[in-house]
């Protein structure tokens, strides 16, 4: 919730109560990001986003400013459901390699069903203001670190072997990148391999250097 009502107070709203704020901007994300991932952020216009979201242009633009604070608003949210998949499957984790790689599965997972909006934020950031381009890298770089503290944590319960922080640091980041190259890739690797030969092949890959 800290998170939500940062946000809330980072893009300016006419309204008062920042419950109804969140409803109406989740409102308004559900419907901006499949139209967006259909048409693309310049060929969609923030009246079909109203007229998807069903509320009038004006009220639109009570929560919202411009259609770049909703497309950062669709960015945050996509990163915060990939964020809360790899945070569950480290809540049911017991420790070790058996549980990094429930985690590096549960991941690439949710990449796996948010292919399409995923593609949309590296496809899309570069049409938002420099200040929340750097939000979204952050919202990347941070659910990396959820990566480097599992290694870190495992590493220090003996459960995984000693690794210097370059290694922890640069596994992590391949961990994030394996995700993200079956979006990439898909168009080549859902024609060889099944999501479960995927993820199996690239878990050995990780657990291989660990």
């Amino acid at each position: 919730m800290k998170k939500k009502l940062q946000i809330t107070k980072e893009i300016p709203t006419q309204i008062k109560n920042l419950d109804l704020v969140e409803k109406r901007r989740s409102q308004i994300v559900d419907a901006a990001v499949k139209l967006f991932a259909k048409n693309g952020f310049h060929k969609t216009t923030t009246r079909q986003i109203a007229e998807a979201a069903k509320c009038s242009i004006g009220s639109l633009y009570e929560y919202v400013e411009s259609k770049e604070d909703v497309l950062y608003l669709v960015c945050d949210s996509i990163h915060a459901e990939v964020e809360k998949g790899v945070s569950d499957a480290i809540s049911r984790s017991k420790g070790g390699k058996n549980a990094l790689s429930e985690i590096i599965r549960e991941y690439i997972l949710v990449c796996h069903k948010m292919s399409d909006f995923i593609l949309l934020i590296y496809r899309e950031t570069k049409s938002l203001p420099v200040k929340w381009q750097k939000k979204v890298l952050e919202n990347e770089l941070r659910i990396t670190s959820i990566f480097i503290e599992v290694l870190k944590k495992f590493i220090e319960s003996g459960e995984l072997p000693k690794l210097d922080k370059s290694t922890i640091i640069l596994i992590a980041h391949n961990i994030s990148v394996l995700g993200h190259m079956w979006t990439f890739r898909r168009w080549f690797l859902s024609h060889n391999y099944t999501i479960e030969e995927y993820i199996n092949l690239q878990t050995n890959f990780i657990l291989g250097i660990t």
